[in-house]
Parts: C-alpha cells; structure tokens; sequence
C-alpha cells in the first residue's frame, strides 16, 4: 500500500513539475488516501497481532 502511495506521489511531482495541475491534484490526493488506508491497516493488524491465540 505505501509502494503505491509513493508512485503516486512521484506522479504528482512530476505532473506538478510539467505544469499539469489538475493530474497533479489528482494523484497527489490518490497517494494520500492510500498512505491513510495504509497506516489504519497497519494500527489494525499490529492490534490483532497481541492478542493471545485462543484455544
């Protein structure tokens, strides 16, 4: 998930490099979403890794 949402964030530099605004926009809000979905995903599966094995 960070892969992706640091792809995109080089697609958002280098769009807003070219002058491209509206892509750059775009992908650079691409990339946040995926960095958010990422990190909540990994609050989530490092909470579920504690808990003991049930029997």
């Amino acid at each position: 998930m960070f892969y992706w949402a640091a792809v995109f964030l080089i697609i958002a530099i280098v769009a807003a490099v070219l002058g491209l605004g509206g892509l750059a926009g775009t992908a650079a809000n691409i990339a946040w979403a995926l960095f958010v979905i990422g990190l909540i995903l990994a609050v989530v599966f490092a909470v579920i890794g504690r808990r003991p094995p049930s029997v």
